[in-house]
């Protein structure tokens, strides 16, 4: 049966996808050890560690693999976790003493997963080391000196470095930051490229994919069941992945979750020499602000670059227009720059910023809300959720008793009065830095 998908967005990231096979849509009734819903990170990395620990897969997807949020993010791979100080809170009363240790390696789980990934099964997806975290004013530098204090004392003295004034040149050809914290083993990547070469990746173990299939209900019971247009999936467990574009739990998730638009460029192709003015060691960068910008360059010298966010459910719009003052401020040198691409994703929110996993009932699990920081911590969560999946819960238990808030309306208004936050922080930070 041919899958009847939506295309991809109009993203830099789909122009230059690396070739793969258009999957077909579920067409028959299967029964497997572990059914996943949703083809972004979440869904596929949990296939291949699934995979990988020799389970029978069925993963199902509506429209494409990587088609939302992980095909149309920024690109970077950080240790920036968002709600870090949250979780130490949360998991102190859940772990005790070892709380802080637990949230500081968790930082960087994420990267050792992709890097040993991509190298195992040979993903071409662009992956390159190095990033900067950028004080966007002078009093944002003591937080980059924290961490770094931190990072030095957990035994990465030679992977990061503050770099102040002009010194930060060397990595970033701009004069609009104080300082600056060069981090080498945070990376960034061509994220859809990265995803699709997960699924094919888990395919080639032994996982079965589907896409154009979307599911209809889920029958619960001792053995759950997947009922879809095309036919069934009988499993074991299940696995919903599919942060908040889905229906399934309303009652159980309503009010944790709301969705963020995140408007994101691709300039054209820039000379080599412009290239190097701009960033001249090919590393990543966001900066400090709590509505922040972010950009890196792509394998072909494009700049890739997102500034702000939306919370009405909406694709942000004109990003063009919107994207242009903020890429201008930043590096004069490309006034004028031609916009190649320009496209939204949808990212999930939760008001503490902890990742959420739970479950639904006893045998059906899910896995949402990174809060801008997916790359990296959808693939903790996988193999997290994977590992309890396969009876291994110490991980799972200690995220899944974390308290979680809920706005007391619905999905739109609690929505705008994120937004209405957001534009004061946003107003904050540029009354403290003055027009940059």
């Amino acid at each position: 049966m041919t899958s009847l998908t939506l295309p991809h967005t109009g993203s830099y990231y789909a122009a230059t996808a690396n070739p793969v096979p258009l999957w077909p849509a579920l067409a028959e009734n299967l029964t497997v050890d572990v059914a996943i819903i949703g083809g972004g990170f979440t869904g596929v990395a949990a296939a291949v560690e699934l995979a990988e620990r020799g389970r029978s897969v069925a993963l199902v997807e509506a429209n494409r693999i990587g088609w939302g949020a992980s095909g149309r993010n920024g690109g970077q791979i950080t240790g920036s976790l968002s709600g870090d100080t949250a979780m130490e809170r949360q998991f102190t009363r859940i772990l005790g003493d070892g709380a802080k240790d637990f949230v500081w390696a968790l930082r960087w789980r994420g990267h050792d997963i992709i890097r040993n990934r991509v190298g195992k099964y040979g993903i071409a997806c662009d992956l390159k080391h190095g990033q900067v975290e950028a004080a966007w004013q002078e009093s944002h530098v003591a937080g980059l000196e924290a961490t770094h204090a931190r990072a030095v004392a957990h035994g990465m003295g030679d992977e990061v470095e503050l770099v102040r004034g002009a010194a930060l040149r060397e990595y970033v050809g701009t004069d609009i930051y104080p300082a600056g914290l060069v981090n080498r083993r945070n990376m960034h990547v061509h994220s859809l490229n990265l995803c699709q070469g997960e699924a094919m990746a888990a395919e080639s173990l032994g996982a079965r994919i589907f896409t154009g299939t979307k599911v209809d209900r889920i029958t619960y019971g001792p053995r759950p069941v997947l009922q879809c247009a095309g036919g069934r999936i009988t499993a074991d467990k299940v696995l919903i992945a599919g942060n908040f574009l889905h229906d399934f739990g309303r009652s159980r998730l309503a009010g944790r979750l709301f969705p963020a638009s995140l408007g994101i460029v691709a300039t054209e192709p820039l000379s080599e020499a412009v290239a190097q003015q701009i960033l001249p060691r090919d590393y990543a960068l966001y900066d400090t602000r709590f509505v922040l910008d972010y950009y890196r360059l792509t394998a072909d010298h494009r700049l890739i670059f997102g500034s702000g966010t939306n919370y009405s459910g909406r694709d942000s719009q004109d990003l063009d227009e919107r994207m242009r003052p903020a890429i201008e401020r930043t590096f004069p040198q490309l006034r004028g720059v031609s916009i190649d691409y320009a496209w939204s994703g949808q990212d999930g929110i939760s008001i503490n910023r902890i990742p959420q996993l739970g479950s639904l009932d006893s045998n059906v699990f899910y896995a949402q809300g990174y809060s801008g920081h997916g790359i990296a911590t959808s693939h903790i969560m996988a193999e997290i959720i994977a590992g309890a999946l396969c009876g291994e819960n110490r991980d799972f238990d200690a995220f899944s008793k974390v308290r979680h808030w809920r706005f007391p309306v619905g999905r739109a208004l609690g929505g705008l009065g994120i937004s209405l936050g957001m534009a004061l922080f946003k107003l904050r930070d540029s009354k403290l830095s003055g027009a940059k």
